[in-house]
C-alpha cells in the first residue's frame, strides 16, 4: 500500500477537511464551489484554498460571497479567491456564468442545494423547484463547462447528494408532481438521486476525455439547508461542518482517487449498495441511483428540457 493510499485508508466518519488536505498541493489549478455562502460550501472552499488552488465562489448572493472570499483569503493566505454570480434556478444566470468562463477547470463542486420546500413550487421553466435547483441547474452548469473541464485533462466533479436519496428514485413519469400529491421529502429525495445519476452520467459520457464525477453523502450536519424543517436530531450521528465537508474535499483533491468516477461516497469511502432502506440513517446507496440506464434517461430528459 502506498503512503497516500494508507493515508486515506485511515479516514472515516470523524475525518475533517484539514486532515484531508494535509500535504496536498493544488497550486495552478482552478476550482468552483457552488453555494459557497454558508455551511459546507464555505468550508469546502476554505479547504480547497489551503491547497493553493484558485477558488471561485459561485453564489446567488454575490455580496455575501464577496465578503466570504475576502475572509477566506485572510484566513488561508490564498489571494486567489473570488466571487461570481450564479443562480442555479435561473437558466439565464447559468448561461451567463458558463459563457463568461475561460481557461481549464480542474475541480467543480456542485454543493448548492435546497431541502424540503413546504409548498409545491415550480420554476418559470415548469420544473419542480428542488429538482430544478439541486439537479437541473447543476446539469446546465456542467454542460456549459464541458470544454473547460475537458481542457483540464483530469477534471473532477463532485455532486452533493444525500442519504435521503434512499427515499425515492427519479420518478420519470411524474418528475414535477403533476399527478402525485406533493411531498417535500420525496421531492428532495428525487433530486438527490438525480445528483448521483449526474455523477454516473458525467463519468460514462466524458470519462474518456479525462472528466470524472462522484457523488457524496456528507452526513447529518446542522446548516442553513434545514431552514424549512423542524428536525429532531437527538440520538442521530451528527457531524461538524468540517467533518461533513471532508468527503467532498477528499473527492476533489486526493491524488489517490485520480481516474475514479461514477461512485457514491460517505464517510470518506465508497458506500455499499443496499437492497432496501434500513431504519434510521445507516446509509448506503440504492441500485437505482447508480443504474446506467437511469443516468442515460435523466441526461436525455435534461437536455430536452434545456433545449441544448
Amino acid at each position: 500500500m502506498s503512503e497516500a493510499a494508507g493515508r486515506t485508508a485511515a479516514f472515516g466518519f470523524t475525518t475533517t477537511t484539514d486532515e484531508v488536505v494535509d500535504g496536498v498541493d493544488l497550486t495552478g489549478r482552478t476550482a468552483i464551489v457552488t453555494g459557497a455562502t454558508s455551511g459546507l460550501g464555505v468550508e469546502t472552499a476554505r479547504a480547497l484554498a489551503l491547497t493553493g488552488a484558485r477558488v471561485v465562489l459561485a453564489a446567488r448572493r454575490t455580496g455575501a460571497a464577496a465578503r466570504i472570499a475576502a475572509e477566506l483569503a485572510e484566513r488561508t493566505g490564498n489571494d486567489l479567491i473570488e466571487a461570481r454570480e450564479l443562480d442555479l434556478a435561473d437558466q439565464r444566470s447559468v448561461r451567463r456564468f458558463t459563457e463568461a468562463w475561460s481557461g481549464p477547470l480542474h475541480i467543480l463542486v456542485n454543493n448548492a442545494g435546497i431541502m424540503a420546500l413546504p409548498e409545491l413550487t415550480r420554476t418559470p421553466y415548469g420544473w419542480e423547484q428542488q429538482l430544478a435547483t439541486n439537479f437541473l441547474g447543476h446539469f446546465a452548469l456542467v454542460h456549459g463547462l464541458e470544454g473547460a473541464l475537458a481542457e483540464a485533462s483530469g477534471a473532477r466533479v463532485v455532486c452533493l447528494s444525500s442519504a435521503a436519496h434512499l427515499r425515492s428514485p427519479v420518478v420519470f413519469d411524474d418528475l414535477h408532481f403533476r399527478y402525485r400529491p406533493y411531498d417535500p421529502w420525496l421531492a428532495y429525495a428525487q433530486s438527490k438521486t438525480a445528483d448521483v445519476l449526474l455523477a454516473v452520467g458525467i463519468t460514462r459520457r466524458w470519462g474518456g476525455r479525462g472528466v470524472r464525477a462522484n457523488a457524496v453523502h456528507p452526513g447529518i450536519i446542522h446548516t442553513a439547508l434545514q431552514q424549512h424543517i423542524q428536525w429532531d436530531t437527538a440520538g442521530l450521528p451528527l457531524k461538524t461542518v468540517a467533518q461533513g465537508a471532508a468527503t467532498s474535499v477528499l473527492l476533489a483533491t486526493a491524488p489517490e482517487l485520480d481516474g475514479l468516477g461514477g461512485a457514491y461516497y460517505q464517510d470518506c469511502r465508497p458506500a455499499r449498495v443496499v437492497e432496501e432502506r434500513a431504519p434510521g440513517y445507516s446509509g448506503g446507496v440504492a441500485p437505482y441511483a447508480l443504474d446506467p440506464a437511469n443516468a442515460e434517461r435523466l441526461w436525455d430528459t435534461a437536455v430536452a428540457a434545456l433545449s441544448f
